[in-house]
């Protein structure tokens, strides 16, 4: 791929498709909607609102972290608080597909109202080849699929979807996003699922789950950050074991630690954490988490297992 020419050649695509119209980018802070963002904002300008949706399910602190990043660049970003709405849509639910599947939904019916608000016509999103392979395949839902699984966002939604890089991987998306001069930090970092910490909970989503999964992966992340993984998590259990408190039995949670090398998403191998950096992540999660009684460290390879647990 010739960098260089795939961003000239997308950027005029974009022009082409929205025309005089205008345009969201929904930006999550990852390197594909990063990348997406980046080339919409290129092609058309003040005639592009960038929306980050804060649906209650992402890493610490992300939201802010992720508008500050793009306001250095010259990029605004508005945060659309939506955690209601995406609680609502998960409850009840622990079917993987049917979770996946509302999450898609709510992502869409908030990004539906703001483009009707902004009088868009147009949604520019990080969909990538990955996605749409394992969404076609059979692997799981992207909530980021609608017209590659025959469902036409403007007749239920309101709006075209505009998928710049929709024929690169993981890797590739990388290199556009060097190109275009995006932070390292976020040309390198780890991929985060487009539902979130949902798909790193084992069974019903709640706030008070995804506030314990949310301490765990940040505990996760800080330990394995020197051996650079493609991606590392952490994943609750919807079992319990049995663990001791001063001296009495006490069943607790279970945090599943899940580490993983690849070079396009599509297959992985568990990375080899030493034994010391293990038993650190360990130790912190059952200290600073009081109710996780067993930690345990996950080595399924893509295939068979999937990257993500949900």
């Amino acid at each position: 791929m010739e960098t260089k020419k795939f961003i000239q050649q997308k950027i005029e695509e974009i022009k082409k498709i929205v025309g005089k119209e205008k345009a969201i980018s929904a930006l999550s802070g990852g390197v594909d909607s990063s990348t997406c963002t980046v080339l919409a904002s290129r092609a058309l300008g003040k005639r592009l609102k960038i929306i980050f949706i804060d649906d209650g399910l992402m890493r610490e602190n992300e939201p802010e972290e992720v508008r500050k990043i793009f306001e250095d660049m010259g990029i605004k970003v508005s945060i659309v608080k939506a955690q209601k709405e995406f609680f609502a849509a998960l409850k009840g639910k622990v079917d993987p597909e049917e979770k996946r599947t509302a999450f898609r939904d709510a992502f869409y019916r908030v990004f539906g109202k703001e483009v009707l608000k902004s009088k868009s016509r147009f949604l520019v999103q990080g969909t990538i080849a990955a996605d749409i392979i394992e969404s076609r395949g059979g692997v799981k839902t992207q909530h980021n699929i609608l017209e590659q699984i025959g469902i036409d966002p403007r007749k239920k939604f309101g709006f075209k979807t505009v998928e710049p890089i929709k024929e690169l991987f993981k890797h590739q998306a990388r290199e556009v996003a060097r190109e275009l001069r995006l932070p390292e930090r976020i040309c390198g970092r780890m991929p985060f699922p487009g539902p979130g910490l949902a798909t790193r909970i084992v069974g019903e989503v709640t706030p008070q789950r995804v506030s314990l999964v949310r301490i765990a992966t940040k505990i996760v992340e800080e330990e394995v950050e020197r051996l650079k993984p493609f991606q590392a998590f952490a994943v609750l259990l919807n079992d319990k074991g049995t663990g001791i408190e001063r001296g009495r039995r006490k069943f607790g949670e279970i945090i599943i630690v899940r580490s993983v090398e690849s070079r396009d998403a599509m297959t992985a191998v568990p990375t080899r954490i030493p034994w010391e950096i293990l038993a650190k992540i360990s130790k912190r999660l059952t200290e600073e988490i009081p109710s996780v009684t067993r930690v345990a460290y996950e080595i399924t390879p893509k295939p068979p297992a999937t990257i993500e647990y949900v």
